[in-house]
């Protein structure tokens, strides 16, 4: 099953290592959900990661970024005339929608109402 994971479950994946997002997480790595993403996710994610704030290492970061790269479907998404509040999110919503793939973020109120904008819980529920 295709996926694209919105930066703030993999933070918080990474921050808490139990709840719904470190599932997505550990579902990504055990190869049951496969990510899709294009270089403007990967730099999103890197930037993100880095910040000082979450202390992560960068090999923690390197090691995850690059088990996505290797594991994961990289694309050229088309891009959408769709207007977004947070133009940072669109990327997520263009490559979930050029790829068929659920798009999974906490912050769901920053994308168009479309089935295949989930929640964390959302997801889970409906993967079950």
């Amino acid at each position: 099953m295709l996926v694209v994971i919105d930066t703030n479950i993999l933070v918080s994946a990474l921050w808490s290592k139990n709840g719904g997002p470190a599932r997505i997480l550990s579902l990504i790595i055990s190869g049951d959900l496969i990510p899709c993403y294009d270089y403007r996710i990967l730099n999103e994610y890197r930037e993100v990661l880095t910040r000082p704030k979450f202390k992560f290492t960068s090999s923690e970061i390197d090691s995850l970024l690059d088990w996505i790269v290797d594991n994961g479907r990289s694309v050229v998404a088309q891009p959408l005339s769709i207007e977004f509040t947070d133009k940072a999110d669109k990327k997520f919503y263009e490559v979930a929608k050029f790829c068929g793939a659920s798009l999974i973020t906490g912050n769901i109120k920053h994308f168009p109402k479309d089935t295949f904008v989930l929640t964390v819980s959302e997801f889970l529920q409906q993967y079950k």
